[in-house]
């Protein structure tokens, strides 16, 4: 690390005396690169053993990386928490402009303690930490009205991050989420529960710190390598043109398009909500994340009339891409682009995650039909396939808790099904929910070890398409091939660069672009990084009770063939096995 690097100053704030104080750890830098490597080290020291995560002592992590705010697509920031959602490891990661604008302010971490008496928001100006009254902000209707009026009241415009949550995550909903920047979000795991745990309705970031380089020469020369290869890259531009949307046409081709929670894997016009669909008729804008030339946010332009003015119009903006396609669209059997845009759009001003949230409808949708909850239940509101009113009604349900039921499905899939029946069609994955691919035993494997249970953490469903049911591996091969993939990952998302640019940040480039930043590591020093921040993330989830010998599979994948055949239990036993004795070898 180079000397005076602000990566090494962690800004610790204690919500409940409403003090801060900055802290040098440049060991903590040194020996864990960054990012997810720095937040679960911190996460480790901050949050006792036992403690409940709606609780004021799990603290909230923010942390970027040595390459942010000095290469393209170091673009991310890692929250790391103690998740409502699953008693364990929270980590959820989020573009825009966070990361830049934690860096600018002069900080490599913010560790966030305690709980407010009442309503605040934080404001972090360089040095200087403001704690705002945010009362007249609690309950209001939209994310998106909340960050309009924060941007209006403070400075830093441009270069300033406004991380904030709805109503989910005041209601504490255990997979709400925290929206920044308008259409990015830290989405999984619940990080807005805890958010709305502590009084903390946002965190608003800003500076104009400098970066030191080693070399400006050959950083300019890096840079503009690195920027080539991502703006002339082939696999780069599909998602500057379509983004991962373009996911749902070759899916539901493969029957691997989870539809109608999972009864399904082709849907029948599907074509409607692909992403070339959504491009030629929807789609108002492309954004990218800071320092990012791709621009892979698609913003789909809704427009409808007012009621009773036939030549008057409200045109809504709303974010798209894959995942909340399958999770409000595919998943509930909904093809109409204008009916997954209204229901996408109630979830995202709410602040919940959306693909939870599409889970917990689909699965509340077939025990609606089975005769496992009636309209006492739902109040009133019919869930069939397809209509999306009525999963409006459900989301407006949800989101004011009323009933026993809508507290239930608030807690997730896993907790909704224990208590109303029907754990064998819950896409219930270790207490998080399922993602939208049903390639194979990757796929489902990935998620259910994965350290934050989600399909970004080892992409098993990819791992799945290079294979046929003649060529699948071993439940050892993949095991091995899953864990090393993670095991990279972790290495990535300590920098924190984003997974779309994996391939273009090789170990090779890692190194030199960490050469750039005063860290001079071999490639084997990566590996053993990688190895080593796993193996911590392991350390915390079994140390808050999980257990890789307890999991298992929902019913309704095996009962659902994939693209390469049946999964069979006596494959994910095996699996499981190699894998916990790969984990417990150690880094």
């Amino acid at each position: 690390m180079l000397k005076g690097d602000p990566l090494a100053n962690v800004l610790y704030v204690d919500l409940t005396r409403r003090q801060y104080s900055v802290e040098r750890r440049e060991d903590l830098f040194r020996d864990n690169l960054g990012g997810s490597g720095v937040a679960i080290r911190l996460l480790e020291e901050e949050c006792p053993k036992g403690t409940d995560p709606l609780f004021p002592e799990n603290p909230i992590i923010f942390a970027v990386g040595p390459l942010t705010a000095l290469f393209p697509l170091a673009s991310k920031t890692v929250a790391m928490f103690k998740s409502p959602h699953t008693g364990n490891l929270g980590e959820s990661h989020a573009g825009g402009r966070s990361a830049i604008a934690i860096r600018l302010a002069g900080y490599g971490a913010i560790v966030i303690k305690g709980a407010s008496r009442s309503p605040i928001y934080l404001a972090i100006h360089g040095n200087e930490v403001f704690f705002r009254d945010a009362s007249s902000l609690w309950g209001m209707g939209s994310c998106f009205t909340v960050g309009r009026i924060i941007r209006e009241n403070e400075p830093g415009a441009g270069v300033r991050t406004i991380m904030r949550i709805g109503k989910a995550g005041e209601r504490r909903i255990s997979y709400a989420s925290v929206t920044t920047e308008t259409y990015r979000h830290f989405g999984r795991l619940g990080l807005g529960a805890v958010f709305g745990s502590k009084n903390l309705k946002a965190v608003v970031v800003s500076g104009s710190g400098k970066i030191p380089v080693k070399d400006p020469g050959e950083y300019r020369r890096l840079y503009n390598e690195i920027y080539d290869a991502c703006t002339l890259s082939q696999a780069m531009r599909k998602y500057h043109d379509l983004g991962t949307s373009e996911n749902v046409l070759p899916l539901n081709a493969l029957s691997a398009l989870p539809t109608r929670n999972l009864l399904a894997l082709k849907l029948e016009k599907a074509e409607n909500i692909s992403g070339e669909t959504m491009a030629r008729d929807y789609l108002g804008r492309r954004l990218a994340c800071s320092h990012c030339p791709v621009g892979c946010i698609h913003i789909a332009a809704l427009h409808e009339p007012y009621q009773d003015e036939p030549y008057f119009y409200k045109t809504s903006m709303i974010s798209y891409d894959y995942e909340p396609i399958y999770a409000l669209g595919t998943l509930l059997g909904i093809t109409e682009p204008s009916a997954f845009l209204k229901l996408m759009n109630r979830v995202e001003a709410y602040g919940f995650d959306a693909m939870s949230t599409g889970v917990v409808m689909a699965w509340a949708t077939e025990a609606f039909q089975r005769g496992l909850i009636s309209e006492k239940e739902t109040q009133g509101v019919h869930f069939d396939w397809g209509n999306y009113q009525e999963y409006i009604k459900g989301v407006e349900k949800l989101v004011s808790g009323e009933g026993e039921f809508y507290q239930a499905l608030g807690k997730g899939v896993g907790e909704a099904s224990r208590i109303y029946g029907g754990e064998e069609f819950a896409l219930n994955f270790a207490g998080n929910e399922m993602a939208g691919y049903h390639t194979g035993p990757g796929a489902h494997l990935g998620l259910l070890v994965g350290a934050r249970h989600s399909h970004l953490d080892n992409a098993g469903y990819s791992i799945d398409q290079k294979f046929t049911p003649e060529t699948l591996p071993s439940p050892e091969k993949l095991a091995e091939m899953i864990l090393k993939e993670e095991e990279w990952r972790q290495v990535l998302s300590s920098l924190v660069l984003c997974f779309f640019a994996r391939g273009i940040y090789n170990p090779e480039v890692v190194q030199r672009t960490l050469s750039c930043a005063g860290f001079e590591l071999s490639e084997g020093d990566l590996h053993q990084f990688g190895r080593m921040i796993h193996r911590e993330k392991y350390r915390f989830k079994e140390r808050e009770g999980f257990s890789l010998e307890s999991l298992s599979l929902p019913q309704r994948v095996y009962q659902t063939p994939t693209p390469l055949g049946e999964i069979k239990e006596g494959y994910v036993r095996e699996f499981l096995m190699h894998f916990s004795l790969k984990v417990k070898e150690g880094p």
